[in-house]
């Protein structure tokens, strides 16, 4: 599903102009991005947690010339589902 078929369903169900809910899914998508650059966690009850992971240093290697690379520590945002969302995803969604 794209950001534009998340609009016309919210559009569907709510009423409400187009334009004021693209623009509230713009600021929602903003502010969870500004935040996580912050370096803060998003906690969404119900629904999930968009969280920060620390990925520790490590060696990587370039096998076509034969060099080795460390690739410093760094943090990677990540997506958490609540239990309740991961439960009914694992019930209702069968593997293809």
């Amino acid at each position: 599903m794209t950001k534009a078929e998340i609009v016309n369903k919210i559009v569907e169900k709510t009423g409400i102009e187009k334009v004021v809910v693209q623009a509230t899914v713009e600021a929602l998508m903003e502010t969870l991005k500004n935040s996580m650059v912050k370096g803060e966690n998003v906690y969404l009850r119900g629904f999930g947690s968009f969280i920060l992971k620390k990925r520790a240093e490590k060696v990587g290697r370039n096998i076509s010339k034969k060099t080795s690379v460390t690739i410093p520590a760094h943090f990677i945002p990540a997506f958490k589902p609540c239990k309740e969302f991961a439960k009914e995803v694992k019930i209702k969604v069968q593997v293809k």
